[in-house]
């Protein structure tokens, strides 16, 4: 019987870094995975899907300037296939070079379905045959999918997940996408962005996006229905099925009344579910929530050898997350010091939405659901020199600090042009509890898009250059405190 000293149960994002982290304590490790290497970080996730974004943003931008619209679907893939293959190139020769050139032979790879036999045991299932290894430790990464109801009949063809939309010959004509939170609404920005198919979103509430900022959640609502989505707001799906090839659904209203509608295809974007089903994790001792998910406390599961990483968690369910919760499992399990715990309040994210939308830490809306008194700087992209360069003034910054002396940095959201890019220092200063006069004093370039933070950041220090209280659309300082605002400059 083959022994390890590191066993990983999957080989997308989080079991991947994981593995190659074992690597750097010269300890023996296998990698398990039972389809491709890269899971839905690579495939029908978060590469596939932003180079979709990507392509779509420039088809936009051609039909803006001249007219044209030279978007397919043949093309969308052609795009993605190509970006697929460089990742996968790179990590399955990545690995290939590993097996082939460590002296020691510390890295392995087996395809096949891993499950439990004890905590140390795990047995590996191929088509005809199986074999068991033992494992002084395990970390698991196998990921989530898209979830499914017994009510909607997806058959990943005409009703699709996100991971049935490669199956599609054509873009199609009309597309519903059933659920307003993140993966729907970027589904729903990259088809209509094409400009060949007509978007409906469905939303229970009157607004999509309804965990982040209020103001962030209209931009990208008013700016999506300008692109002709048409979201049907307050609306439940009450009915959905296949007839004659197309879809028929109809909604039931927050007043009671029922609308039917008739669309090419459907997309089901209502969250996703751990995999779980075939580890047969009772046998390990490892005990799952009551949602569904893999009981742990800063990565280590219900057993003392066992660890768990990325989607599996109850934690956020991002490509980045997941790398850091495998890193950080490896080094609690082979580390000789202390491992500080990780930490998942300030987190920098990003939504790839027209326009693009990065967050980190607190927003106002959670100030006010905690009653945190605080103080808010906001500038539109119209008040920034390079955004006007570029005709891109579609967009905001908006820094929240403590309503104190201090004025330390809470939160920031960025709506628009490079607004991924823009974020890192804010989230850098949030991360070490520092207040706003580190950014005051940075000299930032000229033009560029960050200047919109230095802007934000003298306004709460009161010696902006551009006035609040002059431009009131377009410039915003004031405390708030809940659902009460008071401005901060006054003429």
């Amino acid at each position: 019987m083959e022994r390890y000293d590191l066993c990983v149960i999957g080989g997308g994002p989080s079991g991947y870094a994981a593995a190659m982290r074992a690597i750097d304590f010269g300890k023996k490790v296998i990698l398990i995975e039972k389809d491709k290497i890269g899971g839905a970080g690579l495939y029908n996730g978060a590469l596939w899907s932003k180079t979709m974004w990507e392509y779509s943003q420039k088809i936009m931008q051609i039909r803006q300037e001249t007219g044209e619209n030279h978007a397919s679907f043949e093309g969308m893939m052609k795009m993605t296939d190509e970006a697929l293959f460089d990742r996968k190139f790179q990590m399955t020769v990545h690995m290939k070079l590993l097996h082939e050139e460590t002296e020691s032979k510390l890295f392995h790879y087996d395809k096949g379905t891993a499950s439990f036999v004890d905590a140390h045991h795990i047995r590996i299932q191929k088509r005809s045959e199986e074999h068991i290894i033992y494992a002084e430790h395990v970390v698991i990464a196998t990921g989530s999918r898209p979830r499914k109801v017994d009510n909607i009949p997806v058959d990943e063809k005409i009703i699709v997940t996100s991971d049935g939309i490669g199956n599609f010959n054509k873009l199609p004509e009309s597309l519903v996408v059933v659920g307003a939170g993140v993966i729907g609404c970027e589904f729903a920005t990259i088809f209509s962005n094409l400009g060949k198919t007509k978007v409906f979103l469905i939303d229970k509430g009157d607004r999509i996006l309804p965990f982040e900022d209020e103001d962030v959640a209209l931009t990208v609502m008013e700016n999506l229905e300008k692109n002709g989505v048409v979201i049907h707001k307050n609306s439940s799906l009450n009915k959905i099925e296949v007839i004659d090839g197309r879809v028929h659904y109809e909604l039931k209203y927050n007043d009671g009344t029922l609308e039917s509608f008739n669309v090419e295809n459907a997309l089901i974007s209502i969250g996703r579910v751990p995999n779980v089903e075939e580890l047969n994790l009772p046998a390990a001792g490892v005990e799952l929530t009551p949602r569904g998910y893999v009981k742990e406390n800063d990565t280590l599961t219900t057993a003392p050898n066992i660890y768990v990483a990325g989607d599996l968690s109850a934690n956020i369910a991002l490509v980045n997350v997941g790398e850091r919760e495998g890193r950080h499992a490896v080094a609690r399990i082979f580390g000789n010091h202390y491992i500080k715990p990780l930490v998942y309040t300030n987190i920098s994210t990003i939504m790839f939405l027209n326009p693009e939308v990065a967050s980190v830490g607190m927003g106002e809306q959670e100030a006010m659901d905690k009653c945190i008194s605080v103080k808010v700087a906001k500038i539109d992209y119209s008040c920034i020199a390079r955004a006007i360069a570029m005709r891109k003034t579609n967009g905001f910054f908006k820094i929240i600090v403590s309503n104190d002396a201090e004025m330390k940095l809470l939160g920031m959201r960025a709506v628009g042009e490079h607004a991924s890019s823009a974020i890192q220092a804010v989230a850098y200063l949030i991360h070490t509890n520092q207040g706003i006069e580190e950014l005051a004093v940075m000299m930032h370039p000229h033009p560029s898009i960050i200047e919109g933070i230095q802007e934000c950041v003298r306004m709460l220090l009161g010696k902006s250059i551009y006035k609040s209280s002059v431009f009131k659309d377009k410039l915003k300082c004031y405390v708030r405190e809940q659902d009460v605002c008071v401005p901060l400059e006054r003429l």
